[in-house]
């Protein structure tokens, strides 16, 4: 179906040449919170050629409210509301950039909005409903073919520097208000949630870091949605930390992140958020494409086994694993704690040094 809706969608007319001036933009992001961040550089680039430009994005539900924190964008609308998808296809648009990687139904839309000029990916037919299709590899970091997208626009050489994301105040507020039970100390948040079974690492696990962690003076914040309400309260059991599991917003999420030492998290949209704010993560990865999503830089560090089976997902499909995730199985707590402490104990050393210096006035 889909292939053959995309052939009939391209035999519409579409202009090649670029615009005079663009003055409209529309870039289309189904899926989920990762992808939704890892736009963001992008978005950020496009404002800074274009800063008359109104840039709408069109987005799920399940990872719309990722754009409020990016200020960049001006109106958010819904892929998967019907109301909200025929306004996005009416609209007039001087640049429709359609950033989902391999589905056609998204290309199908932005030929459908007819804009003077149309991007996008060209990973298969889909590439016939653009006027500049462009490459897409899984061996490139995700910000990287996002960034590729700007190129037919001239936009070359982007660079990603983080902080890329803006927590709104209020979010921040609320995020320190459910903080205040900590008192101010430093601590550690762990997401020990995934969008599929293969990439969780395991409640016990991570209440073994917890406890690890609490030894060394931290407290750990749990962050995550209501199906993570139930390993949170396992990790913090024994006074460890805070669970915040179902009781922030993504926004607040995010806040919370901002204020932490480090994350620990699989491959997931919070890790990419935390990327984004830069905070320093560890990551776990297995059936994840690492060379895709893991985090670059110094302030991150990324646990993968390279097992020989392992990365087995495929734009964004998970096949079932005839040995129970042993990609992620492997990762032990002792790899974690040793990634933890080599980003922790140099500011705990300062921490001790600083109280030192105080106690001794």
């Amino acid at each position: 179906m889909g292939r053959a809706v995309a052939c009939v969608a391209s035999r519409m007319p579409i202009s090649t040449s670029q615009p005079g001036s663009i003055v409209s933009i529309l870039l289309i992001r189904p899926g989920g919170i990762g992808d939704a961040v890892l736009l963001m550089p992008a978005i950020i680039a496009l404002k800074q050629k274009f800063p008359q430009a109104s840039i709408t994005v069109l987005a799920e539900r399940r990872n719309a409210a990722t754009f409020a924190l990016c200020p960049e964008v001006d109106r958010v609308l819904h892929y998967d509301m019907p109301s909200e998808l025929l306004s996005a296809i009416r609209g007039r648009y001087d640049l429709v950039i359609d950033s989902e990687q391999w589905h056609r139904l998204s290309a199908v839309v932005a030929r459908l909005c007819r804009p003077k000029l149309l991007i996008g990916f060209a990973t298969n037919e889909r590439r016939r409903l653009f006027s500049h299709g462009v490459s897409y590899s899984h061996d490139d970091y995700e910000v990287t073919s996002f960034l590729r997208l700007l190129e037919p626009l001239g936009i070359t050489g982007g660079k990603v520097e983080a902080p890329f994301l803006t927590v709104p105040a209020a979010a921040m507020e609320e995020a320190d208000a459910l903080l205040a039970p900590l008192g101010g100390q430093p601590f550690v948040v762990i997401f020990p949630g995934a969008s599929i079974p293969e990439r969780r690492w395991g409640a016990e696990r991570y209440s073994r870091v917890a406890e690890a962690l609490n030894d060394e003076g931290y407290p750990v914040v749990v962050v995550g949605g209501n199906g993570d309400r139930e390993q949170g309260e396992l990790i913090v059991a024994a006074g460890r930390g805070l669970n915040l599991a179902g009781r922030t917003s993504l926004a607040e999420t995010a806040a919370v992140l901002a204020r932490s030492s480090l994350l620990v998290s699989g491959d997931s949209g919070v890790l990419h958020l935390a990327v984004g704010l830069g905070v320093r993560t560890v990551s776990l990865f297995g059936p994840g494409r690492a060379l895709k999503w893991a985090p670059r830089g110094g302030g991150h560090v990324v646990l993968n086994r390279n097992l020989a089976c392992s990365p087995c997902t495929t734009f964004g499909t998970t096949p079932p694993c005839p040995s129970g995730a042993r990609c992620m199985r492997e990762i032990t707590v002792e790899q974690v704690l040793h990634q933890i402490n080599a980003f922790l104990t140099p500011a705990r050393h300062a921490r001790s040094r600083r109280q030192g210096a105080k106690e001794n006035k």
